[in-house]
């Protein structure tokens, strides 16, 4: 698959989820950046906002499978992974696959769950494992997990560690509808003689993994290269900063940056993919210190700042 016939099948997808789920286009594109690095997406908003519709869409639209995990404060770690049953006919313990293995895994409501069942996860968010009693055993290739989440200030939320936040690729917020969006839902809602739109597969899973390796091939200049690390290194330095974007963090958004020019047609990234994507790739990695909360600034305050200040390199159409 070339990056031409790779981002033809790109606003495919984006057109069928969104003749679904009715969000703004950006949103979809920011989630569909994350598939295309092999990374997983955070969406954060309060209930109600489509955020389930919006990853069951996507997975049917690539044509992979679909998990959904309900979190909740007595959730287990094996109720996600799995475990070993006994089997009385056999005379022999026999592992049970837990509902993480499937293509695409909804962890809904993923801060309602108390950290240790969180980090049930992140062996396999970062690795594509899971281990029980000492063994290992592969997830499915692909893998992706689409985790939603509450805002923090919502009753029984428990915000995630900095190592959980770290494996997702990309945070986004899916907001409310405007007013047309609105009326879309309510006419839905009022006609049952009409059929709800469902999602429909316009790709076959098994070429889901050829399609995330064409963004390996998406060239980026070097002024453009030195460009990311000082947007990294910008945000260890802000005054308002406790902890920046780590190595890791930079090199997400250099993966992000390559698959959204695909998704918008090119075969080399231009600073309005940077610049598009910067804010979903670092927001959820800083740590600002007690005198920022205290007055109030936000995360994504500190990083339009050093947008502002970071000067833009010129570099060439190829």
């Amino acid at each position: 698959m070339d990056p031409a016939e790779a981002s033809t099948a790109c606003e495919a997808v984006i057109e069928a989820v969104g003749e679904v789920v009715v969000v703004d286009d950006d949103v979809l594109e920011t989630v569909l950046t994350g598939i295309l690095s092999r990374g997983h997406v955070l969406l954060e908003d309060v209930p109600g906002t489509g955020k389930t519709l919006t990853a069951r869409s996507f997975a049917t639209a690539l044509g992979l499978s679909f998990n959904r995990i309900q979190f909740t404060p007595d959730l287990l770690p094996s109720d996600i992974t799995g475990s070993h049953v006994y089997r009385e006919t056999r005379g022999e313990f026999e592992f049970t696959e837990g509902p993480i293995f499937a293509n695409v895994v909804l962890a809904d409501e993923i801060n309602r769950a108390p950290p240790k069942t969180q980090a049930a996860l992140l062996e396999a968010m970062s690795e594509g494992q899971v281990s029980a009693d000492g063994t290992t055993y592969r997830l499915p290739d692909p893998f992706f997990v689409i985790a939603t989440q509450n805002p923090v200030e919502q009753e029984g939320t428990f915000v995630l560690p900095e190592a959980q936040r770290d494996r997702f690729i990309l945070k986004t917020k899916l907001g409310y509808p405007d007013t047309d969006g609105m009326r879309t839902i309510l006419d839905r809602r009022a006609d049952r003689t009409e059929r709800t739109p469902a999602p429909q597969s316009v790709l076959d899973g098994e070429t889901v993994p050829e399609l995330q390796m064409v963004p390996e091939r998406i060239s980026v200049a070097a002024e453009l290269r030195g460009y990311l690390i000082e947007l990294g290194e910008a945000t260890r330095e802000d005054d308002r900063v406790d902890v920046g974007v780590s190595p890791r963090g930079i090199q997400r958004l250099f993966e992000a940056s390559r698959s959204r020019a695909l998704i918008n047609g090119r075969s080399y990234v231009a600073p309005d993919d940077i610049k598009a994507i910067v804010r979903e790739t670092f927001e959820h990695r800083l740590i600002l210190n007690s005198e920022a909360t205290v007055r109030g600034v936000a995360p994504d305050t500190v990083i339009e700042d050093i947008l502002t200040r970071t000067e833009v390199p010129a570099v060439a159409a190829e």
